[in-house]
């Protein structure tokens, strides 16, 4: 790998074309086609591209917004992934700095790595900021093992609407306080290895209930709640000299003088409120470009990474078209537009890319950690431990909805509800369901005949729950008449272990709900 090129020697050697070439970071697919891994190589090579952010394949979430490609899953992605990255960063003359979406952990982007909890989950923590540090922590070094210098997260949106199809279990909840502690916590752990991290996503996406991969969301808030709420964890990571912050496609009127542009191409926005009023000296980066709620917008190739770089991005993430946006910069900037963020966007590089002493070589095992989170998360949100003790002395019959993988038209579900109802021979039900998704879209992909199946239960027998996925899942619950609920929020064997272990009145429940649900907080 390349050595770090000094910050006074690289103002003498790169060319003004070479430094507008460092604010393109394109994305780099685990799983491409050799054809397209030699057309990036070449785009890293001509155009003196400064960094990278990988994805998983050409039909993730990331680039798929419709889902008509079907994703191929690969179990030697990771060692792609470390493969390309030795590639790539050949094909560079100067270092790449490599990115990835790792909010919770490298499991978000690579099939078989580690996965550490949803951060709504790590929401329902109290007062143990501290295995924050660690979650952070531990995903920054399987970055390492990687040779990745950036993870792009934590996400530290205030999610206060239940229907974000975006964020919601991708926000450490609707308390800002508790979000800024907990979010302040991963950001040091993650440092404390050397680990780049960029806060998410600003001026706030936790409050609307639009996709901005699909459509461009409008926060019609004032200014003064916007800093009162929204702004609030970005201001006092802000204070605490956050490597970065990434600019959401928002529009958000208060911050713009009443225009509806996205704040990812606002300059009221970065330089005005982010730059002036909150006074972030650092770097920022846009929002993938790719994403339709501004892509689908500009039609000339390379007008919208110009217009994102002349609002005040420094880096221009999933830039699609390099080449065009480089001559388009060139041409329009001024030269200490692009000395000034030549400058931040290299002395971040200086910071991130250095020799390691003793480099990690072996991926973390996230279960004895996961087995500590999921103590402290698991939340007896109605009941008490004595009805749960109770119930289960009495004697009782598990049910279990969950996704299941040979069953799929609604024909199909029926038929299983019906074998399901055929099997109950007890009056007390403990009852399990695993949402097929953590977002709200499609009721999480639970189907009407199972709620429908499930309310019959809550209604005619008596039912323990545990839910282990998303806490808003319980919007969709009439659990007035359930003994007790129990949220786990994931589905990972600690996490069922944990439940297990609960159930059974070994250990207590220790968490408490992120966010507001109906009827339960």
């Amino acid at each position: 790998m390349h050595r770090p090129i000094a910050y006074s020697e690289a103002r003498k050697q790169l060319s003004l074309k070479e430094k507008v070439g460092q604010f393109f970071m394109p994305a780099a697919f685990i799983n491409d086609s050799e054809t397209e891994i030699q057309q990036l190589e070449s785009l890293i090579s001509e155009h003196g591209i400064g960094s990278l952010c990988f994805f998983h394949s050409r039909a993730s979430a990331a680039t798929n917004f419709e889902g008509l490609k079907e994703v191929v899953y690969n179990a030697d992605s990771f060692d792609l992934l470390k493969q390309l990255i030795t590639r790539y960063q050949k094909a560079a003359k100067h270092p790449l700095l490599i990115a990835i979406d790792a909010e919770w952990g490298l499991a978000m982007r690579v099939e078989n790595t580690p996965q550490y909890p949803y951060a709504i989950t790590l929401g329902a923590i109290q007062d143990q900021n501290e295995l924050l540090f660690e979650v952070g922590k531990h995903i920054a070094c399987d970055c390492k093992v990687a040779g990745i210098h950036w993870n792009l997260g934590p996400v530290v949106d205030v999610n206060n609407n239940p229907h974000n199809p975006v964020i919601g279990y991708r926000s450490f909840g609707e308390n800002k306080i508790k979000v800024t502690e907990k979010a302040l916590a991963f950001v040091k752990g993650t440092e404390s290895q050397g680990v780049l991290t960029s806060i998410k996503h600003f001026p706030g996406h936790g409050d609307t209930a639009t996709d901005s991969h699909l459509e461009l969301p409008l926060i019609n808030k004032t200014k003064e709640a916007l800093f009162a709420n929204e702004l609030y964890p970005f201001q006092k990571l802000i204070d605490e000299k956050v490597d970065s912050v990434m600019i959401g496609h928002l529009s958000v009127p208060a911050l713009t003088g009443g225009s509806l542009i996205s704040s990812s191409i606002s300059k009221n926005i970065i330089k005005g409120t982010l730059r002036t009023d909150m006074g972030f000296k650092g770097v920022v980066i846009s929002d993938a470009l790719n994403m339709h709620a501004v892509a689908k917008n500009y039609s000339v190739k390379g007008e919208l990474e110009w217009l994102a770089f002349d609002a005040g991005n420094d880096v221009l993430c999933f830039t699609e078209h390099a080449p065009e946006g480089i001559a388009t910069i060139l041409k329009n900037a001024t030269t200490t537009q692009i000395e000034e963020s030549f400058e931040r966007v290299w002395r971040l590089k200086e910071k991130a890319i250095v020799p390691e002493k003793t480099p990690h070589k072996k991926l973390s095992d996230p279960h004895l950690l996961n087995s500590k989170l999921a103590e402290a998360c698991i939340t007896l949100v109605k009941g008490t431990e004595n009805e749960i003790t109770a119930f289960r002395e009495k004697g009782y019959q598990s049910v279990h909805i969950k996704k299941d993988g040979e069953t799929h038209g609604s024909d199909e579900i029926k038929k299983k509800i019906k074998i399901l109802e055929a099997q109950i021979s007890n009056e007390h039900i403990l009852l399990l369901i695993t949402p097929p998704k953590a977002k709200p879209i499609n009721n999480f992909e639970i189907s009407s005949y199972e709620l429908d199946f499930i309310h019959r239960l809550i209604e005619t027998k008596k039912v323990v729950l545990y839910v282990f996925g998303n806490p808003y899942v319980l919007n969709l619950i009439k659990t007035k008449n359930a003994i007790a609920v129990i949220c786990v929020y994931q589905n990972s064997k600690a996490f069922q272990d944990y439940a297990d272990l609960h159930f059974q009145g070994a250990v207590k429940a220790n968490g408490k709900l992120p966010v507001t649900i109906k009827g339960m907080n």
